[in-house]
């Protein structure tokens, strides 16, 4: 099989589907291993890092989708990558269906045999390709919350620790699962006051062992959710249902209730 990995073009997509290990093995496998020019650049891999497993540095994503069975990539594909797609071809990559109906029949009409990593499960039922994905995005959520509370970002100028003298911020997680569990720890790593929502009870009891005490659970209700809006400084979107649309908790109408300056960070916002 001819295996392709094209670079990302989509707007701040800076990772690669392929590490030069990764087309060692396929090589070895009997694969051929077609790579676009500078596809790893981003990542700090160097073409001659996949040159040198024998990996065939290619000048143009054309050249790519033209001659692979397979593509390998990180992101959607975006509307010119979708023209180049065609019947029969397999693409590996993260599609989030769920959240664009035109990505989703376009990708359909090229009657390639898509292939999502949000949606695939091991023999325990997790998703082992998503999973890295959202704790490194359940960690970056409170990094980039944190930033944007700075009054110098439009912030409430709020330190998520706190200092003598002065309560930390409170921080809310909607959803207690890999992302949510990974926000509540780095949040409550610094400092924060952590209320985590959720619907699943046995997961609720699981947070409150592995959690420290500044952390709360809190059964996942409309009411619950408004009760502490307008005290949080900081809510985290982060509410999966695999293959589906992620649900509104916080609709439009409520924001009013937040304080100026207060931030959301909504992780689910690629899911829906």
């Amino acid at each position: 099989m001819i295996i392709g990995v094209p670079k990302e073009i989509k707007v701040h997509e800076y990772r690669v589907a392929l590490l030069p290990f990764g087309a060692e093995a396929l090589i070895q496998a009997g694969h051929t291993v077609l790579v676009e020019k500078e596809a790893g650049a981003e990542a700090g891999i160097a073409d001659e890092d996949y040159a040198r497993f024998g990996a065939e540095i290619v000048d143009t994503p054309e050249e790519i989708f033209a001659r692979c069975d397979m593509i390998l990539k990180v992101k959607e594909p975006q509307p010119g990558e979708i023209k180049m797609l065609r019947a029969g071809q397999i693409v590996f990559t993260y599609f989030h269906f769920a959240a664009d109906r035109t990505l989703t029949e376009s990708v359909r009409d090229s009657n390639c045999i898509a292939m999502a990593y949000e949606t695939l499960t091991d023999r325990k039922g997790t998703l082992p390709l998503l999973t890295p994905m959202s704790e490194i995005a359940g960690r970056m959520s409170v990094q980039q919350g944190a930033i944007f509370l700075e009054k110098a970002h439009g912030g409430r100028g709020v330190l998520l620790g706190g200092i003598p003298g002065v309560q930390p911020a409170r921080v809310l997680v909607l959803g207690g699962g890999v992302v949510g569990t990974n926000a509540a720890k780095m949040a409550a790593g610094q400092g924060a006051q952590v209320t985590v929502f959720d619907k699943d009870f046995d997961r609720m009891r699981y947070l409150n062992d592995i959690l420290p005490a500044n952390v709360v659970t809190i059964y996942s209700t409309r009411q619950a959710i408004l009760g502490r809006l307008p005290q949080a400084d900081l809510v985290i979107g982060a509410v999966l249902l695999p293959g589906a649309k992620a649900p509104h908790l916080v609709r439009r109408e409520d924001l009013k209730l937040m304080n100026p300056g207060a931030v959301i960070v909504d992780v689910a916002i690629d899911q829906g």
